[in-house]
């Protein structure tokens, strides 16, 4: 067996997306691979046969990303394949070209073309759809031009590339850049007519929507805003026939994170107040009857959060978390350092479906057959079933990373930090670990800081192992799968959650006596950078650091980023005018000059969730007090560098940190 080598990531497979064809007969996915060579993503649907169990490729144009089943033996999907698609959108037209293919074979041909980008799209009957839309106010629409108006319209958006004028906050987004005004709008499309109609208007953002079970009806979770974006949204429901729009009431503004129909009297949504522990509250489910506009809530002691927030390295694309089935709303949380998949009913009963460590990603339910795609501990996503409780494995794609590759398992570490405050966390020893010898360490941090580490497969943890160090990593206070008040360290960053960390640190050091204290490492990204940043300027018992995408000052990352002007204020208990001096006690730059670790830092250029300036500032000061430091800047990259970045800069990145570590922690 082989050691886990850096780009190896590039032959793992990465799953999203399944959905079961209409009849339950089949399901449909999308397999991601990376392409090393064209430092690229491969993305191509493949058919799941639930008859026979039996899989295949059913698209190979590489560039498959999502789809909708038609009916059950057809599906849909937006590309752009020949000569005139090119030439179409080197126009500057916007549109998405939509092929139909039958999946027992046969060639995809062109279906239609909807004059507009789309982000995602429903099939309410034959030739009539809803999809969502970015919508731009200050730009026309090019597709509704003639020649001499679509050539005026080109030559403004080439001369206002030299300005960019902001009116509202955020004014970008993390890997979008400027936004300007820009909206996600909801729109029908009629197939035969071509025609486009806009349900939401210019100034509403579209969260999400989906059909009733009749496809009558359409439910729509949207925001207006002008100047500030609001962290609550409304619900809304859209009659196809009357061409209504109706909001909903609700009894206090609510971040709504789920809405649909789960009778045809009633809609359950998942939603918090965020009144007790700020914007990372867990939702609590509700019902609200449409005869009566009555709100009530079913899971009064819900504290379990929504959603997988176990992280890896080893995902490439999303996938639905929530479906109506039936009576019953399927959903996930995250419990402890393991995603669950659940079921709710109208009364608020709950039943969990999975169990042990591992991770569901994403889900499927048609009637009474469950699929999901997940990661067992150790391994990497495959499609799995539920059969008489138990979870069944339906794929091998990724099976030869277990047979042919070395692996260290993670074991398992339980600590006290205080009274009734258990922390979880694990250690990775090197591979080929010999009992007579001592290692140097990696202490991981992960980012959030509401997510969790788990048992599941990590490829940076992994092929450090494989170099020769014991890696070990934990879940602090202000991690998530342990209820809000765990969770909530508003007002507390780089306290009681950085003396989780270093408590977990001598535990691991005291039970592993094979780790040399003495070559210890840090890193971490975005909660897991600050963190980095926070550690070098409290301690120097770490011999280098390698912080990425790190917020490093709360008073420019509240006036720089996408999320800083909310999120910062929340989490620090502060504004720059309400207390100056707790919004600088928070920020590690203010200990920058007690600084004296080695330390690396990596951003990407175009992360507006931890603006660059971040690592900027640190590095400067540690640079201007004599710090050995170095900067490593990924051009076109954003905050997801480590989950989604371009391979060759994925491979750069574990480079970087890697050999900066081997610098400082290895004898030479």
């Amino acid at each position: 067996m082989e050691k886990i080598k850096i780009d190896d990531f590039t032959k793992y497979t990465f799953l999203s997306s399944i959905k079961h064809s209409p009849d339950g007969n089949y399901a449909c996915f999308v397999v991601h691979q990376a392409d090393l060579e064209d430092n690229k993503y491969l993305s191509n649907l493949w058919i799941l046969n639930l008859k026979n169990n039996s899989k295949y490729k059913l698209t190979a144009f590489d560039s498959e990303k999502s789809f909708l089943w038609l009916d059950s033996e057809s599906i849909i999907f937006p590309a752009q394949r020949d000569a005139k698609d090119k030439e179409k959108l080197n126009s500057g037209e916007d549109f998405t070209q939509y092929y139909k293919i039958n999946i027992h074979g046969g060639e995809a041909v062109k279906l239609f073309s909807i004059p507009k980008s789309v982000n995602s799209i429903r099939q309410i009957k034959e030739n009539l759809y809803v999809f969502t839309s970015d919508y731009n106010p200050n730009e026309s629409d090019l597709n509704y031009l003639n020649s001499d108006e679509k050539q005026k319209e080109l030559t403004k958006r080439k001369e206002e590339e030299d300005y960019e004028v902001l009116e509202e906050i955020p004014f970008w987004l993390n890997g979008g850049g400027f936004i300007k005004g820009q909206r996600t709008r909801l729109y029908l499309f009629d197939a035969i007519t071509q025609k486009v109609e806009a349900i939401t208007d210019e100034t509403t953002n579209v969260d999400f929507f989906d059909l009733d079970s009749s496809k009558s009806k359409i439910v729509i979770l949207s925001y207006y805003f002008k100047d500030k974006m609001p962290l609550t949204n409304e619900i809304s429901i859209y009659n196809i026939k009357e061409k209504t729009l109706t909001t909903l009431p609700q009894p206090l503004p609510m971040s709504n994170r789920f809405a649909n129909f789960i009778s045809d009297k009633k809609i359950i949504i998942a939603a918090t107040d965020m009144c007790k522990y700020g914007v990372n509250e867990n939702s609590k489910f509700y019902t609200i009857n449409l005869d009566t506009l009555e709100q009530k809530c079913i899971t009064p002691d819900f504290d379990k959060a929504l959603d997988n927030s176990v992280g890896s390295d080893c995902r490439y694309a999303g996938s639905v978390a929530m479906q109506i089935e039936g009576d019953y709303l399927y959903f996930i949380t995250t419990e402890n350092y393991s995603s669950l998949l659940n079921k709710i009913d109208v009364n608020g009963n709950i039943e969990t479906l999975t169990n042990g460590n591992g991770t569901v990603d994403g889900i499927s339910v048609n009637k009474d057959n469950v699929l999901f795609i997940g990661i067992a501990t150790d391994s990497l996503q495959e499609i799995y079933t539920i059969t008489n409780d138990t979870s069944e494995n339906l794929t091998t794609f990724n099976d030869w990373v277990k047979s042919e590759k070395l692996i260290s398992s993670p074991e398992k570490i339980s600590i006290e930090t205080e009274p009734g405050i258990i922390i979880d966390g694990w250690v990775i020893k090197p591979v080929d670990f010999d009992e007579t010898k001592k290692y140097p360490a990696i202490l991981d941090i992960h980012g959030g800081p509401k997510t969790v580490y788990g048992t599941v497969f990590f490829h940076e943890m992994q092929y450090w192992a494989s170099e020769g160090y014991a890696v070990f990593f934990c879940n602090p206070r202000g991690s998530d799968g342990k209820g809000d008040a765990f969770a909530d360290i508003r007002g507390k960053y780089g306290t009681i959650d950085y003396e989780d960390i270093m408590k977990f640190t001598d535990e691991v050091l005291k039970r592993y006596a094979f780790i040399d204290p003495s070559r210890i490492g840090v890193t971490g990204g975005s909660y897991g950078g600050f963190m980095t940043n926070w550690i070098i300027g409290h301690t120097d018992r770490f011999k280098a650091a390698a912080s990425q995408r790190s917020i490093s000052n709360w008073t420019s990352f509240f006036g720089t980023t996408d999320i800083g002007y909310f999120f910062g204020p929340d989490q620090t208990a502060a504004t720059p005018w309400s207390d100056y001096e707790k919004v600088w006690f928070h920020s590690p730059l203010k200990y920058a000059d007690k600084v004296k670790t080695p330390t690396l830092f990596l951003h990407s250029n175009e992360d507006y969730r931890c603006w660059i300036p971040e690592a900027l500032q640190m590095f400067t000061s540690l640079k201007y007090h004599g710090v050995e430091t170095r900067l490593c800047m990924f051009k076109g990259e954003n905050h997801e560098l480590s989950r989604s970045g371009k391979p060759k800069h994925r491979v750069r990145r574990l480079t970087e940190i890697t050999q900066w570590f081997d610098k400082y922690l290895k004898f030479q």
